[in-house]
């Protein structure tokens, strides 16, 4: 997507697949939730954003998404809604969907599961390069083109622009959109690396492991656990998540989360996501804006 403003809380189109009745063991039904549409998985998610989802069904959140719904003997109805603000506050609440497959961990304005996943954002550049990027503390940043990306805020972005600010490291970087169009695609930031219009960037885990893993070039990719200088996060913890009260369907999920953990994994694998052990987030989320990945395209916030 473009440069353009804020998308307003509006449903781009929902694919509505009601499922029959199916017999279910006693077993079954404990897993099941209790939701006023019988049969049906409603999900939220964004209709372009790979590798997390899109309307086509090729997103690790869409596999998740089916993965559940094979355990309900239920069917995935889809509410497309662009990943921005408001996905979670109208879309969510909004009872457009019943779940969000990737929440950060502890978020306010939902009822979150356990995390499912932990990953980080990471230093990418070619192989080739003579790099050796580990820490954002390098004095070799400075001499660098460094590929980010950017926000539409004047109070926030990403952490790797804010962290860079810390160190002092502006001018050289190239900002690249969150908000996807035909023009401006996710992998935009892993090509400038692969065609050397920049020299490294710093991406969020799971879009950096998917496009690198389709790289004609050998790729370097170090995880950023947290910066000392600046104190932001760069590490988080993703869940899913429910309306606030749906304590039921969340408990549900969780049950699906703790029985199919082997399962889940082996998706996130596939997909490259770069998976960290569990721990504490190195910053806490006090409030619906902390550490929201819903203001970027999915891409985690130090604060919102």
């Amino acid at each position: 997507m473009t440069s353009q403003q804020w998308v307003s809380a509006t449903v781009a189109g929902v694919v509505a697949l009601v499922a029959a009745a199916v017999p279910l063991t006693a077993q079954d039904a404990t897993l099941r939730p209790k939701t006023e549409n019988a049969g049906v998985l409603r999900v939220c998610a964004d209709p372009d954003n790979m590798p997390a989802s899109n309307e086509k069904g090729e997103g690790y959140e869409n596999k998740l998404a089916e993965l559940i719904a094979k355990e309900w003997h239920s069917k995935v109805e889809y509410a497309w809604w662009p990943v921005r603000r408001g996905f979670f506050a109208r879309g969510l609440n909004g009872r457009y969907c019943d779940v969000a497959m990737s929440a950060p961990a502890g978020l306010d304005v939902a009822a979150t599961t356990k995390p499912y996943f932990r990953s980080a954002y990471v230093i990418v550049y070619r192989k080739d390069s003579g790099l050796s990027l580990t820490s954002l503390t390098d004095p070799a940043w400075k001499k660098l083109k460094i590929g980010v990306n950017l926000l539409n805020s004047d109070a926030e972005n990403t952490p790797p622009a804010m962290a860079m600010s810390a160190h002092g490291v502006v001018g050289n970087l190239v900002g690249f959109t969150t908000f996807y169009s035909d023009i401006n695609r996710p992998d935009d930031i892993i090509k400038a690396v692969i065609n050397k219009q920049v020299d490294a960037a710093i991406v969020w885990g799971p879009v950096a492991g998917y496009f690198a893993k389709q790289s004609p070039v050998p790729l370097v990719l170090n995880p950023v656990l947290s910066d000392s200088t600046s104190n932001i996060p760069f590490a988080f913890s993703m869940a899913m998540g429910v309306r606030r009260r749906d304590h039921e369907l969340r408990d549900s999920l969780q049950t699906v989360i703790d029985r199919k953990r082997a399962e889940i994994e082996a998706i996130l694998r596939d997909y490259a996501v770069p998976l960290l052990p569990m721990a504490a987030d190195t910053g806490h989320a006090p409030s619906s804006s902390a550490h929201n990945p819903q203001g970027s395209a999915g891409q985690p916030t130090p604060s919102r």
